[in-house]
């Protein structure tokens, strides 16, 4: 995620005039350029796989998504940073009686996430938001999704970036107000530094970690999907890490 890519730091404050706040966001949105059958997929594809209404332009009034509506009453899941897809098309295919939202700003993850759709034929319960998961926290309603994802966060290395790392308030105070009571977060990471903050933050937030000792980080959860960047940091040496925390 880059510097220069900043939408401001005083959410009170706005200078769109669709109403959208000003909002720090750093990383990447492109990669290398598109080819044409990615071009035809976010063209075609990723319109009818929204979640609802979810951009200042189409929603400046931030009127809670219908989930009920969207999704035929199935429970909900959300997966925050999805990368190219493979773990949530995984947990789709898995459980196939829940719906997942999946939230990726990075433009090349998305159109590869709908190119690896396309190959199956599609997926009536996965919805894509491509953009920032704050704006998607705005318009999802109170108590509505029933699990959540992150799976190998930008990690942030350098001390004064690690405030931009997904495991903050700014970031965990929404993701509690959506999640029902209950719910599960899990959280997986290959820096041990990431873990660190993930341990201290996220039970600030208001939720407990269901593990008893740090063994319990180190196995993976049963229906767990091992994507590239997972097998690449093995080959690199590093160890994954898997925490699972319950709201309170």
């Amino acid at each position: 995620m880059s510097d220069d890519q900043t939408h401001d730091s005083d959410a009170n404050k706005t200078a769109h005039a669709s109403g959208a706040p000003w909002r720090n966001f750093y990383g990447r949105i492109h990669g290398k350029t598109l080819n044409q059958a990615q071009k035809v997929y976010l063209e075609e594809d990723l319109p009818r796989l929204a979640p609802g209404p979810v951009s200042w332009e189409e929603n400046p009034e931030r009127v809670k998504l219908d989930l009920a509506e969207r999704f035929g009453g199935k429970p909900v899941w959300l997966e925050v940073g999805f990368g190219a897809g493979e773990h949530l098309i995984h947990m789709a295919q898995s459980y196939p009686d829940v719906a997942i939202i999946g939230c990726e700003p990075y433009v090349n993850g998305v159109a590869s996430c709908l190119g690896h759709m396309r190959r199956l034929g599609g997926l009536d319960n996965v919805a894509i938001h491509a953009g920032d998961a704050r704006d998607l926290f705005d318009v999802l309603p109170d108590e509505s999704i029933e699990k959540a994802f992150l799976n190998y966060p930008d990690p942030w290395p350098k001390a004064r970036h690690h405030r931009r790392r997904f495991v903050t308030q700014e970031h965990l105070a929404p993701l509690y107000r959506v999640l029902e009571a209950g719910a599960e977060f899990r959280v997986a990471t290959d820096i041990p530094d990431y873990v660190r903050q993930t341990m201290e933050e996220v039970p600030r937030a208001g939720f407990e970690w269901l593990g008893e000792s740090a063994e319990d980080w180190r196995k993976p959860w049963g229906d767990w999907f091992s994507t590239r960047y997972e097998k690449k940091a093995i080959r690199e040496g590093r160890t994954p890490h898997y925490m699972t925390f319950r709201k309170r």
